[in-house]
């Protein structure tokens, strides 16, 4: 194998606030993997309070480059394997290259990437979105004779992803939200006028909001309100406490109107079970997570937990976007909207509806990549 990398800087169509901070830009990195004539591309953005700068996924490919290119490529989830001990502490840069793995796979095998997992009827289905698979287990499709008796995933049964709507005064939030109609909105909250915020918002759709305070709250504040928000149409509450407050989170389980979904308290495959009785649910993102590899099995375990399954996205462009979606019809809620919220793409390929995603029929990820605009892409 052979690969190669390069950085980007996406432009955000507006300032992107969350509890922890503004951005104007999104920092990713890009990896491509070429064996036998075909190339799989895979992506990590940058997370400021992750701590693994792009510099860094840079510099540590560098210095393993030989190895990562030496590996004797069966399967990717060996090579996953492979790559978890060659960068232990660096799993945004096994989550770019474990991506780009299943892209080439893909391609290699001639499939979409969606039709390289086995479902299978679940012992136990969790029935909180009809429309999703979640009552399916799988495994990856990595020989010929299992690929004859393979069971696609339904892409026409995938839910409907939501749009994401940063802090601002509230008049900002009401004009982002009615430049974009939408049919789901996931509202990022954290501020001292919270129930304000959302009451004013209320009154401009009568669309479903989900809301995400990404850590901000103590578990006090956050009953007070939640149960506030219980009435207005809100679905669920992503990560109200700080992620290692497991406490607190058992605390607030037992007294929530509303399920709460692990977001920062649910990183790698170690985290689900303990998120069992604490949260509702887990929110898996394949950068945090460190690829589509671990995520598979992240989804049986949360499906044996009887834990829901939102796929989440970190403003990936459709590189990372489309390796998401490819396996959202596995979840129960889907936040795949990071192309949207983004000035700049990497590539083409996804296609949004008003909340529907529509895969390529292509080989792997099914995308192209375009040509980045000047200044995008650093030297």
């Amino acid at each position: 194998m052979t690969v190669s990398h390069f950085i980007a800087d996406l432009p955000f169509v507006y300032p992107f606030t969350i509890s922890k901070g503004t951005k104007t830009h999104q920092p990713t990195f890009v990896v491509a993997l070429e064996f036998n004539g075909r190339t799989g591309y895979g992506e990590a953005p940058a997370i400021s309070y992750y701590n693994i700068p792009v510099e860094q996924m840079a510099a540590d490919l560098a210095a393993k480059r030989v190895f990562v290119e030496k590996f004797a490529f069966t399967t990717p989830d060996r090579y996953w394997h492979y790559l978890h001990h060659l960068f232990p502490t660096n799993g945004f840069l096994v989550a770019a290259l474990d991506i780009a793995c299943w892209d080439m796979y893909g391609k290699l095998r001639r499939k979409p990437l969606y039709q390289l997992f086995n479902a299978e009827p679940a012992n136990q289905a969790n029935q909180t979105n009809p429309s999703s698979q979640a009552g399916l287990t799988f495994t990856s499709v990595a020989s010929s004779s299992a690929a004859a008796t393979a069971t696609p995933l339904d892409t026409t049964r995938m839910p409907l992803t939501d749009y994401t709507i940063g802090i601002d005064s509230i008049e900002t939030m009401v004009a982002k939200m009615n430049a974009q109609p939408w049919p789901i909105y996931k509202i990022k909250l954290g501020t001292d006028r919270d129930i304000e915020i959302m009451k004013a918002l209320r009154e401009h759709t009568d669309k479903p909001f989900r809301i995400d305070a990404n850590a901000a709250w103590t578990k006090e504040e956050a009953l007070t309100k939640i149960e506030a928000f219980a009435g207005m149409g809100v679905e669920f509450i992503e990560q109200p406490l700080a992620k290692d407050d497991w406490e607190g989170m058992e605390w607030l389980y037992a007294r929530s109107p509303l399920p709460l979904i692990a977001d920062e308290s649910c990183v790698f495959e170690k985290d689900v079970q303990r998120c069992a009785g604490k949260f509702h649910g887990i929110n898996i993102k394949l950068t945090k997570c460190t690829g589509i590899t671990p995520a598979l099995r992240m989804i049986t375990e949360a499906r044996r937990l009887g834990l829901s399954v939102m796929l989440g996205c970190m403003n990936e462009s459709t590189i990372g976007s489309a390796a998401l979606a490819h396996l959202a019809p596995l979840a129960d809620y889907l936040d795949a909207d990071g192309p949207l919220l983004l000035k700049d793409d990497l590539a083409t390929g996804l296609v949004y509806d008003y909340g529907r995603i529509a895969l390529p029929e292509g080989p792997g990820l099914g995308i192209e990549l375009t040509t980045p605009k000047p200044g995008i892409v650093r030297e």
